[in-house]
């Protein structure tokens, strides 16, 4: 009796060994969450991120902190800035560091880049086996997206310099978070970390809108300022020459007249007089045309630097670099 007891206290054990091993990081995630009290700032981030029981154990393993000033730099240091443009976040040494971001215009963006980083940790976590064939098949199914989104070869573009495997890390946090319509077993991959995918798309897709709009608004105004421009330095040309003849016929009209010329033809100096009368109008009436076009003109380059002032604006709120100096730490 006793050595089937102690036969099967050592079945326990070895069961219980296997199953640490297989789930050693989920229990190593579970500790490393242990005593990391989360700010309101984070805990608003684990509520509108919508996690999985999965998601959100890795997220607070990471204990992510939130900074709208300089600290955040200094836990960034040595982020690659062509990642994003600005830094918005990292995930560095298991942490998440994310850059608070409050203007509204703009909203959903730190939610968004959360969960980027979220999904750079879940990468870390599979096995080497796993992410290889992982990183395969992303890169296939990026292929096969980018034939008909150019713009997401674009987003990926900054990321080809990266070695093979870590261009799928990106590429694993940009399609997670970025790209609505993926196959089933993609959405069920992410599905094992975030449960509403849709709506974090649905934010990323709001506030990239903002950018998206700012600039298709510029290329109309910078377009149609060029088309106007070439055409009113047309006209003006053939607005000179025609000024120049018609002074150069003016002139000699005066000139005849002066030598009385058409004091036996009266009628023959009121129709060159009517005519150039005619003609002054005309040209009058091409003045206030190009005129108006030059308005017009600089009402254009007025909404031009309009835009690029709220471009500026938006840009200078995300770049971390011109971030005050007092900080407030969140960790």
């Amino acid at each position: 009796m006793t050595q089937l007891l102690a036969a099967s206290v050592v079945l326990v054990l070895a069961a219980a060994v296997i199953v640490a091993v297989m789930h050693r990081q989920e229990i190593r995630d579970h500790f490393s969450g242990l005593g990391y009290e989360p700010t309101p700032r984070v805990e608003q981030l684990r509520e509108d991120l919508s996690l999985t029981d999965a998601g959100d154990r890795i997220f607070l393993a990471t204990r992510p902190t939130v900074d709208a000033g300089t600290e955040f730099n200094d836990r960034c240091a040595g982020v690659d800035h062509a990642e994003q443009g600005h830094v918005l976040g990292c995930y560095k040494e298991d942490r998440i560091h994310l850059f608070e971001v409050r203007d509204e215009r703009i909203d959903g963006i730190v939610e968004v880049t959360a969960a980027h980083e979220l999904l750079h940790a879940a990468y870390g976590r599979l096995g080497e086996g796993d992410r290889t064939a992982l990183a395969e098949r992303l890169r296939r199914e990026y292929e096969r997206l980018a034939e008909d989104d150019p713009e997401l070869r674009e987003r990926m573009s900054v990321y080809e310099h990266l070695s093979d495997g870590a261009f799928a890390n990106e590429l694993h946090s940009v399609l997670g978070t970025e790209v609505r319509e993926l196959p089933p077993w993609l959405e069920e991959h992410f599905g094992r970390w975030l449960s509403d995918r849709d709506a974090l798309v649905d934010r990323f897709v709001e506030y990239h809108s903002v950018f998206v709009a700012l600039q298709d608004r510029a290329d109309e105004l910078q377009e149609e300022m060029s088309a106007l421009r070439e055409e009113v330095e047309r006209r003006k040309a053939d607005y000179d020459v025609a000024v120049d003849e018609f002074n150069a016929e003016a002139n000699d009209f005066a000139a005849r007249n002066g030598r009385a010329e058409f004091a036996d033809d009266p009628e023959e100096f009121e129709r060159i007089r009517s005519e150039l009368d005619a003609r002054r109008g005309e040209l009058e009436e091409v003045l206030e045309g190009l005129q108006a076009d030059i308005d017009r003109y600089n009402a254009l380059r007025e909404q031009l630097a309009a835009l690029s002032e709220v471009s500026s604006e938006l840009e200078q709120q995300l770049n971390s670099e011109l971030a005050p100096v007092t900080t407030r730490p969140d960790e």
